[in-house]
């Protein structure tokens, strides 16, 4: 018997060690392997939202324009603890952690209280995590498991010895997940009921407390209903902890949901904007003005609905403070809602821009020798192009002889365009241009050719305002701003500040586009402003610019498939839309015209010859540039006079061999007959010919050769020779 006991107090006394061997290696390696599970927590919550996938864009009075739930953290609409209203805060405390100034990061009790109303509901009912735990569950996210609530609480522990409980509670309350990718307190109190945290109902507030156990089933969106259970418990709670007086009243209360307001479509800014600050966290400054934009979109909508019957379906509008540079309005307009809005940025597509690049060639030839007064012989013109013949022409076919550079420009006329791109060049142009910040002109010279001045090339919105921003602040190129960062933007000085003024007071004079335009019309703005229009071939483009005093506006519509529209040119589509901006810019602020250089001087000319006043002439004041008056003889275009107008350089002929050879002829004509007397032809060095008219009939000679005339006016005693014009017929 003794023997017995003995051994059983043996047995026991090595059962007793085993385990406790046993229970001390289980919690070593228990030990170890939840240090190994847990990871680094910060010291210093608020650090952890900094890293964000997008920031938030920001108008120019702080108003959100963007707002994304794409990132991980909510970084944009958080709230200091202490801004959070009290009954809040206690709601939260109350329906999730009412021990939460008490424990040390977990709660054992309602862990034990949990656990056993899990197994006598034979299903889990309740999960028992602190707010800390919680919080660590945010910072760490794990697949849910047994071990991983193990490993969140003893890294809550850790974490409120890191941490002090305010700055855990505060952090909470704004990461807390919510439906539709909302985070904290503060956005589901205006995605569910469009109004700040302190003018929430104690009811409102309270189901903020009740949504977070499961966000999308509680949704509000999806009914109200499912929630009333979970919501009148957590309000009898409340009552008991003395957090409302009365629950009934609560329970009576409304839980009206209200959809807050859509933020406004910047999504082609915006990517403008992350695209130029691809490396920037948190919120951005932008320069855009959310009431300009919205009256933009409201002028382009409605525009776009009374010119659908005219095929336009898609239009653009920037707005740009040309002193500061910033960026009001970028607008986009589609008429067409089988297409998706935010598809094409119509403020960055390229485009042909028609005749609002004239002024800038006439700003070169201003420069240069020419003055405003300077006489261009607009008669019909053709070039040689490859091996055929272009002919220019005037939009209205209607040429006007001799006309000043004033009213060519101020008409919009073509051939005068086309003579000045002559005059200037077009490698200068293109140089000039890019300076300008049209970088999309990458085509050889010779690939433009003088169609450049009429808008042959490519170029977007933008980059057209960009550059009428330049005009507009005297000839100081700088660069747009679209937000109100540190710029290390430099200016450049693309034109001189007089020709840049000149070219501001032929476009804004009505009287210069009378002959085109007519007096008063759309283009006639109460203040000055400078106005060009332009519309590319067969209609596929319509443009407007116009800057005044302070702001640049630009317009184009067209459509985005490239297909013509009906006949809308500039003044007949955007123009309107235009008005109707500087209408509002206008009403906004003080208003003055555009500024006259200081080198500008104020003369009276002879209209007929573009020479000062003698007193036996038909007069008009025009301002010049001080050294550059006209000189004793007004030239035409400061070019030759007289020119083989037909046929064109490098023109290839090709014989008809149902016409016998010697019957057939060439045209040899001049660009005008203004006081001939007769002219001499050559041809390959030899006079073949000698006419009173302007037109002669060359019989036709295989073979190249080479073509010029000899003009003797009435009053001169010499000859003035015509340009040389190369020919090749077969």
């Amino acid at each position: 018997m003794l023997f017995g006991r003995r051994l059983v107090a043996k047995w026991l006394r090595r059962s007793v060690l085993l385990g406790t061997f046993a229970s001390v290696v289980f919690m070593s390696v228990l030990a170890v392997l939840t240090v190994r599970s847990m990871q680094p927590l910060p010291n210093n919550l608020s650090a952890v939202t900094t890293a964000l996938t997008k920031p938030q864009l920001l108008d120019r009075t702080g108003r959100p324009l963007t707002i994304t739930y794409q990132n991980n953290w909510n970084a944009h609409d958080t709230v200091a603890l202490h801004q959070v209203p009290e009954f809040l805060q206690h709601a939260f405390i109350l329906a999730e952690d009412k021990r939460f100034y008490q424990h040390k990061g977990i709660d054992w009790s309602a862990r034990f209280n949990a656990l056993l109303q899990n197994i006598l509901a034979l299903e889990g009912i309740r999960g028992a995590s602190t707010i800390s735990e919680q919080v660590v569950r945010m910072l760490h996210p794990r697949p849910r498991s047994v071990w991983a609530r193990w490993v969140e609480g003893w890294e809550a522990r850790e974490l409120e010895q890191q941490v002090d409980k305010a700055s855990i509670l505060e952090f909470y309350l704004n990461q807390v997940p919510y439906a539709a990718q909302r985070r904290g307190v503060q956005q589901a109190a205006t995605y569910y009921f469009d109004r700040d945290l302190h003018t929430l109902s104690q009811k409102e507030m309270l189901s903020l407390a009740v949504l977070v156990r499961a966000p999308s089933r509680f949704d509000l969106y999806k009914s109200t209903d499912r929630i009333n259970g979970r919501l009148n418990v957590l309000i009898d709670r409340a009552a008991e902890s003395d957090l409302v007086a009365d629950p009934s009243v609560i329970k009576q209360q409304a839980l009206t949901v209200r959809r807050p307001p859509a933020l406004i479509d910047v999504s082609h800014f915006a990517q403008r904007v992350y695209t130029s600050h691809a490396n920037q966290n948190h919120q951005i400054p932008t320069t855009l003005d959310t009431e300009l934009q919205q009256f933009a979109e409201h002028i382009l909508s409605s525009r776009l609905r009374d010119l659908a019957p005219r095929r336009v379906n898609n239009a653009g509008m920037i707005v740009v403070d040309h002193q500061t540079d910033e960026v009001l309005v970028w607008a986009v307009g589609n008429g067409n809602q089988q297409v998706q809005k935010t598809a094409y940025d119509t403020v960055q597509v390229k485009r042909q821009p028609g005749s609002t690049l004239k002024p800038f060639v006439y700003a070169m030839a201003l420069e240069k020798d020419w003055t405003a007064a300077t006489l261009i012989d607009d008669s019909p013109l053709s070039e040689g192009v490859g091996q055929g013949v272009h002919a220019y022409r005037n939009y209205s076919n209607t040429y006007y002889g001799p006309i000043s550079v004033r009213e060519a420009l101020g008409n919009s006329l073509n051939i005068p365009a086309i003579k000045t791109a002559q005059y200037v060049g077009v490698e200068p142009l293109l140089d000039r241009f890019n300076q300008l910040g049209m970088t999309n002109l990458t085509l050889r010279s010779v690939d433009y050719g003088n169609g450049i001045a009429l808008g042959n090339a490519e170029i977007s919105l933008l980059e057209l305002t960009t550059a009428y921003a330049t005009l507009a602040r005297g000839g100081e190129y700088r660069p747009l701003k679209t937000t109100f960062l540190p710029s290390s933007n430099q200016s450049t000085r693309v034109f001189s500040n007089a020709a840049s003024s000149l070219i501001g007071n032929i476009l804004s004079d009505p009287d210069a586009r009378r002959r085109e335009f007519g007096r008063g019309g759309t283009l006639h703005l109460p203040v000055q402003t400078a106005v060009k229009t332009g519309t590319s071939t067969d209609y596929r483009d319509a443009w407007v610019m116009g800057y005044n005093h302070r702001y640049v506006v630009g317009v184009w519509m067209g459509n985005l498939d490239n297909s013509p529209m009906d006949e809308i040119t500039g003044s007949s589509g955007p123009a309107l839309a235009m008005r109707a901006m500087f209408s509002e810019l206008n009403r906004r602020g003080d208003t003055r015209g555009l500024p006259i250089a200081r080198n500008l001087q104020r003369q009276t000319v002879c209209i007929q010859t573009g020479l000062l006043d003698d007193g036996q002439c038909a007069t008009r004041d025009e301002w010049f540039i001080r050294g550059k008056l006209p000189a004793s003889q007004a030239p035409i275009e400061t070019m030759l006079r007289y020119r083989l107008e037909h046929p064109v350089d490098q023109m290839l002929v090709a014989r008809d061999p149902r016409i016998p050879d010697d019957s057939e002829a060439l045209e040899l004509r001049l660009n005008q007959q203004q006081r001939v007397a007769r002219v001499q032809w050559w041809v390959d060095g030899r006079l073949v010919a000698t006419t009173n008219e302007t037109r002669y009939l060359w019989p036709l000679e295989a073979g190249e050769h080479r073509f010029h005339a000899r003009v003797f006016t009435v009053d001169d005693t010499a000859a003035q020779l015509t340009n040389s014009v190369l020919l090749t017929v077969r």
